[in-house]
């Protein structure tokens, strides 16, 4: 957390709130969060340089310069970007003073969350695999990263170098959607199979965005309002709770390290 969804969420709040505004300064008060290019002073590259948008790569948040820099936001756990003059959320460490006397901050209260800038045509994340919104995500596509891998389906998701983006809440509840198993080897998934997951990812994303992510934990947008996703979260946190498919129970498990939630009913 947060995901793709949440990420998108707070992209689209900040480009609107912040696109055009020039930084006046920057608080940096926990120094481990910040990063810049070896010689490059993170507070002073940045005073003076003017926001173009704000856009989103994977799981991060992505403030375009008007100098051809970047500095990419990712939030890790509980991390939070919110625009304001009111109240400091807790764990504030980056301060960014903007004209129009608005304020961008950056909190973390697990200080997992880093803020990195990048230099003019510096690539950042050659790394990311592909976008699941985007027009290389094709059934093809991900059939042909399906295939020969005895990876668990579920693990495959969450493989940030195939398929940038998709986190622990979504990888669930596109399996459930989809009907198949968590741990199912991935070449075992058919073509059939793999059609329907690639479209419940799609599906799932596109809804989640749609109601402002899922506000699990920490989650807020950019205005320090909570999504309203987590409302209608079928499997994902909702263990002992009947299949709102063929009324099972819910259950939890492991899958290399990280909770699972699925219908033993119905994913096969």
């Amino acid at each position: 957390m947060p995901e793709l969804p949440e990420a998108e969420t707070i992209a689209r709040g900040l480009d609107a709130a912040v696109t055009g505004a020039t930084i006046r300064g920057i608080d940096v008060r926990l120094r481990k969060i910040v990063h810049a290019p070896r010689g490059v002073d993170f507070s002073r590259a940045l005073i003076g340089d003017r926001i173009e948008r704000v856009t989103r790569r994977g799981k991060y948040v992505v403030i375009e310069l008007r100098s051809g820099r970047r500095l990419v936001v990712g939030l890790r756990m509980t991390g939070r970007l919110v625009v304001g003059n009111g109240r400091e959320p807790a764990g504030t460490h980056v301060v960014v003073h903007l004209s129009g006397k608005r304020t961008l901050r950056f909190a973390d209260v697990r200080t997992f969350g880093r803020m990195r800038l990048v230099e003019r045509g510096e690539s950042w994340d050659e790394a990311l695999g592909v976008e699941p919104l985007g027009a290389t995500f094709t059934v093809e596509a991900f059939a042909g990263m399906l295939a020969g891998r005895k990876t668990p389906v579920k693990v495959l998701l969450l493989d940030q170098h195939r398929i940038a983006g998709i986190g622990n809440i979504y990888a669930c509840e596109a399996l459930w959607r989809a009907g198949i198993r968590p741990s199912r080897s991935s070449r075992t998934v058919t073509k059939a199979a793999a059609a329907r997951l690639h479209r419940a990812v799609i599906d799932v994303l596109a809804e989640a965005i749609a109601l402002g992510g899922s506000s699990i934990d920490d989650y807020v947008d950019a205005q320090g309002a909570q999504g309203a996703f987590q409302a209608v979260l079928s499997v994902y946190g909702r263990r002992d709770v009947p299949c709102p498919r063929c009324g099972k129970l819910i259950v939890r498990t492991m899958l290399r390290q990280r909770g699972t939630w699925w219908c033993r009913g119905c994913q096969r």
